[in-house]
């Protein structure tokens, strides 16, 4: 039992540990436009959901500006509420 190695099935990864930063707050943007749809796919998934603050680094104030965008730009038509491949 002790020389038992322990075998994944795939590779363990190895997470960058870079410093997650805000992108709103260090370029100085103050409003997120809905209307602009290639980037507020950044913030969701290939399913079409949001991505949340702890994978892209967005402050608590921008990630609700975000948010907010992405429902208003479903809402409109330039987004999609559920997709199978966004990306």
């Amino acid at each position: 039992m002790a020389n038992d190695q322990i075998k994944y099935v795939t590779a363990p990864k190895v997470e960058d540990m870079r410093k997650k930063y805000c992108r709103f707050k260090k370029n100085g943007i103050k409003y997120i436009d809905y209307k602009d749809a290639n980037f507020l796919l950044k913030f969701i998934n290939d399913q079409g959901k949001v991505l949340p603050r702890r994978l892209t680094g967005t402050s608590l104030k921008f990630q609700r500006k975000v948010a907010q965008a992405v429902k208003r730009a479903r809402h409109i038509g330039l987004l999609p509420y559920v997709t199978d491949s966004l990306k």
